[in-house]
C-alpha cells in the first residue's frame, strides 16, 4: 500500500504482555471471571493453536480433526457487547496478560484510534482500515511459526459501532459503508492467513453493528451491570479495611441497586464515582464513616442505561 499511514496515526499505543500492571487491573476486574475465562481461551487458540492440538492429544481418544478444524476455523473475532461501565473495555485492554502467560508467549495489543474513522474524504476511512489491518498482519506474520508461534496481535476496537455501523441503517453515508465492508475484508483475511492475531470489539450497541461482523464473530459475550454479590464484593474489597461492617456494606448494596425504575450502578460508577466521592467527603481532616459513605451514595445517580437501537429502513429496531 502506497503512503501508508504509520502505527502512530492508526493506534493510540502498543501494549507488551506479560506486564505486571495490566495483570494488576485484571485481577481487580471482579464479577467477570467467566468472561476472563473465556476470552482467553478463545484469544489464547487464535494466536496458539498448537495448545489445542497439545490438548487433543493428552484429552481425546480417536480422530480429533474434524473437532479441532471445527473450532481452528472460527474468525479470529471476538464482541465484547453490554452496557456503558460493565467492564468490557478494561477488560479488553488487559486480557492480553492473562494470555500471554497462559501460552507462554509476547502478546502485543494494538488499540484502534478513533481517529481511524477519519475525517470524511472520499475513501479516506476505507484507506485507514485497510493500512490498520495491513500492520497487523504484517506483525503477525513475522510471529508466524510451524509450531508454537513466537508470539501474538490483539487489534482492539473500542466503540465499534462507530467503525462497523449496520450498512442497513437508513442514515449510513457511502463512504461509513465502504469502511464496513474493509473491515469485513480485514477480518477475512487474518482468517484466511491463519495468522497469530485477533480482534475484540467493544461496542454498547450490539444491535447496531453490521450482521455481517456479527457472524463473523467467534463468540459474544454479553456484559451486564453488577448484581448485588457482585456489588458486595468490591465494596468490602474497599471498605472493610475501614471498619465497615457487613450490614454497612450490605445498606451500600441496597443503595447502589436498582429501585423504582432507576438502574443499578455500573463497575465504573463504583470504582470510579461512588469510591472516590467518599474518600474525597472526607479528605483531609476527618475519617471515612459508614453513615455519611451512605449519604452520599444515595445521593448519587446511575450512569444511564445505554439505547441499543439502529434506525433501519426509517424505523427503529
Amino acid at each position: 500500500m502506497q503512503n501508508m499511514p504509520g502505527l502512530d496515526e492508526l493506534f493510540e499505543r502498543r501494549q507488551s504482555y506479560p506486564d505486571f500492571d495490566p495483570q494488576e487491573r485484571l485481577a481487580r476486574l471482579v464479577g467477570l471471571d467467566d468472561q476472563k475465562s473465556r476470552l482467553a481461551k478463545i484469544l489464547g487458540l487464535l494466536v496458539n493453536p498448537q495448545g489445542l492440538e497439545h490438548w487433543a492429544e493428552n484429552f481425546i481418544k480417536g480422530d480429533a480433526k474434524p473437532m479441532l478444524d471445527a473450532v481452528l476455523r472460527r474468525p479470529p473475532l471476538v464482541v465484547l457487547a453490554g452496557d456503558v461501565g460493565s467492564g468490557k473495555t478494561e477488560l479488553a485492554e488487559t486480557i492480553g496478560d492473562k494470555v500471554a502467560r497462559q501460552e507462554g508467549i509476547e502478546i502485543t495489543l494494538y488499540p484502534l484510534s478513533l481517529a481511524t474513522r477519519g475525517q470524511g474524504r472520499v475513501g479516506e476511512m476505507t484507506q485507514l482500515l485497510s493500512a490498520a489491518f495491513e500492520h497487523t498482519v504484517q506483525a503477525a506474520t513475522r510471529l508466524k511459526a510451524s509450531g508454537k508461534a513466537k508470539g501474538g496481535i490483539i487489534l482492539l476496537v473500542d466503540e465499534a459501532d462507530a467503525l462497523a455501523q449496520s450498512r442497513e441503517a437508513a442514515q449510513m453515508h457511502h463512504e461509513d459503508r465502504a469502511g464496513v465492508n474493509a473491515f469485513i475484508r480485514g477480518i477475512d483475511r487474518l482468517a484466511n492467513l491463519r495468522l497469530p492475531a485477533a480482534v475484540i470489539m467493544c461496542t454498547n450497541r450490539l444491535n447496531a453493528l453490521d450482521p455481517a461482523v456479527r457472524r463473523r464473530a467467534a463468540d459474544v459475550m454479553a456484559f451486564t451491570r453488577p448484581n448485588d454479590e457482585q456489588r458486595f464484593h468490591i465494596l468490602s474489597m474497599r471498605l472493610g479495611g475501614l471498619g465497615f461492617t457487613q450490614p454497612q456494606i450490605d445498606a451500600l448494596v441496597v443503595s447502589t441497586g436498582a429501585a423504582q425504575g432507576k438502574p443499578g450502578f455500573t463497575f465504573s460508577d463504583i470504582t470510579q464515582r461512588l469510591l472516590p466521592a467518599i474518600a474525597l467527603d472526607a479528605y483531609p481532616d476527618r475519617p471515612i464513616e459508614a453513615a455519611r459513605a451512605l449519604e452520599i451514595a444515595k445521593g448519587m445517580t446511575a450512569t444511564p442505561p445505554f439505547r441499543d437501537e439502529v434506525q433501519i429502513s426509517g424505523a427503529f429496531k
